[in-house]
């Protein structure tokens, strides 16, 4: 069973110019069957010579605009729109533009913020920035810059979502802006936040192992007001504090879901192998993340269709595999007719993510 013949039938929901739809179909066909972003990798799966291949490659990848696609796949349904940062390790790129020292202050690399709304136990991605040590002093701004600038492109689409975000995040001027524009937050706290009252004391973070404390109407660094709630779960080895513009209950809830993301950066570095990203060019580098994460959107929606179908929700298999694992790695075992029964379900999701078409994006 070729499982990446109806590619274009996904693509078609995105792309309208046939030329870019059916280069689209051969190029991210051969990054999932190279589970790779590597140019090389890429032209040695697609039909045709691997040096033809490779050329084509490159001239789709300068013509092409996957960035301006990719917010399509926002999910207005979706509760909580999720903001994370990973760690793109590039130690023998040294001389790369785009190439800084990661937290470390060693290791070259870059980072990549990713947003995303979460699906079936992952998260599809809509939208992400790059940058690093380098690109911010060169261009004589600052990582929080880049921060605001991906949340700005999403604005639009948030609505009354809220954003959740981990420790990375919770610096005052991220929360001004956020409560200078009425956005709804989730946010878990660094080590070693103040909190003040409304009186202006001190507000002290205690909590017992097994309990889960609220405190509500204080002013993070005595400048943002927020409610608080702490939770220290018995076998782990510190407690969880989030900080929220919600009820402090609803923010510990959407917080704990947005692990989920997580799940989706293994996928992609461990099933579609972002971490070999290397390319010289920030532009090219940027346009490959975005085609490699509309891959990996059609591949999570098509893999939970296959998934379900193939495992009952209560197998152990079932909650083994996740949906982009079921469709890179297994053999599937199903009838013609079962895979066209999967196929159309998908479809169906698929459309109803991307669908109605946003020309404002």
């Amino acid at each position: 069973m070729n499982k990446f013949t109806h590619l274009g039938e996904f693509l078609g929901e995105l792309i309208e110019d046939t030329d870019i739809l059916e280069k689209a179909k051969e190029i991210i066909k051969g990054i999932l069957l190279a589970r790779s972003p590597r140019k090389s990798d890429i032209a040695r799966e697609m039909s045709g010579s691997e040096a033809g291949n490779y050329k084509c490659l490159q001239r789709f990848l300068q013509r092409s605009e996957p960035e301006s696609i990719l917010p399509r796949l926002f999910q207005e349904q979706a509760e909580f729109v999720i903001g994370d940062p990973t760690e793109m390790p590039r130690p023998q790129a040294k001389k790369t533009d785009y190439v800084g020292k990661l937290s470390d202050g060693k290791t070259s690399g870059y980072w990549i913020l990713f947003l995303a709304t979460p699906y079936q136990g992952r998260a599809i991605p809509c939208h992400f920035v790059s940058y690093s040590s380098k690109t911010i002093n060169t261009e004589a701004t600052s990582r929080n810059r880049y921060h605001f600038q991906a949340f700005a492109q999403v604005k639009q689409l948030l609505g009354d979502k809220p954003l959740v975000l981990d420790r990375e995040f919770s610096y005052l001027e991220l929360m001004q802006a956020l409560d200078v524009e009425q956005v709804h937050f989730v946010i878990r706290l660094k080590v070693g936040a103040n909190f003040y009252d409304q009186e202006g004391k001190l507000v002290p973070l205690s909590i017992q192992k097994g309990e889960k404390r609220i405190i509500n109407k204080v002013f993070y660094m005595g400048k943002v007001f927020v409610n608080v709630i702490g939770w220290w779960k018995e076998g782990l080895s510190e407690p969880i504090w989030v900080m929220t513009n919600l009820p402090a209950e609803q923010g510990l809830d959407i917080y704990l879901q947005r692990m989920k993301i997580e799940e989706s950066f293994r996928d992609l570095k461990n099933l579609l192998g972002l971490e070999k990203m290397m390319y010289k060019k920030r532009e090219l580098m940027e346009k490959m993340v975005a085609w490699m994460l509309i891959a990996y959107a059609i591949t999570l929606i098509l893999g939970e269709h296959l998934r379900a179908q193939l495992f009952p929700e209560a197998s152990r298999k079932h909650k083994l595999f996740s949906g982009p694992f079921v469709l890179l790695k297994l053999k599937l075992n199903l009838s013609p007719q079962k895979f066209r029964q999967v196929l159309a379900s998908a479809r169906a999701a698929f459309h109803a993510i991307v669908i109605p078409v946003r020309t404002n994006v």
